[in-house]
């Protein structure tokens, strides 16, 4: 997929050095649940499992090259937080912390959002962050999002206990936002 400023495709696993080279940062990865990269090889291994899911991209520069994030789409039979149905799914992403507050993300989701209801004919995507994830936030109400609600004294994959914010997006809501966006 491609936008003004980003082309999201698959990892490769040539992508692994500029992974770790953001993913290893402890402001990038805990706030969204998951640990800090040790090594470059954690990131390979990252790229073969992890990333290896469908729907899951390199959020890449055009400009440059450089995968600088990741998004993806889960499907309702696959590893989520939201509660899904079939016809759904659950958009995550996160970008390394030299592009935050570009609005790269906010582009990448509308991509994704786009791939989500022309092509996948999905009825709903929800967008879910921990408290406190403000950036994350963001994003969802620049992409149009629509808060839903909040579940409290969730596990995160680190194994703390958080609050967890769910937004929501409908196909109905999609279309409007293109038709007078």
């Amino acid at each position: 997929m491609e936008t003004e400023r980003l082309i999201l495709r698959p990892w490769r696993e040539d992508d692994a050095e500029y992974l770790f080279k953001y993913a290893q940062d402890p402001d990038v990865g805990p706030v969204a649940g998951w640990p800090p990269h040790t090594s470059v090889e954690n990131s390979l291994e990252i790229i073969r499992t992890v990333f290896a899911a469908p729907d899951t991209y390199a959020v890449v520069l055009k400009e440059t090259g450089e995968p600088v994030g990741c998004c993806g789409i889960m499907l309702a039979d696959s590893k989520h937080s939201a509660e899904m149905k079939h016809g759904e799914a659950e958009i995550g992403y996160w970008i390394g912390k030299p592009y935050w507050g570009l609005g790269l993300i906010p582009e990448a989701v509308t991509a994704l959002l786009s791939r989500c209801f022309d092509e996948l004919e999905l009825q709903t995507v929800w967008c879910g962050f921990y408290d406190g994830n403000i950036k994350s936030k963001r994003v969802c109400e620049k992409s149009g999002f629509k808060y839903h609600h909040t579940d409290y004294d969730v596990t995160s994959p680190l194994g703390d206990r958080r609050t967890e914010h769910f937004y929501k997006m409908t196909k109905e809501d999609f279309e409007v936002l293109h038709i007078n966006g």
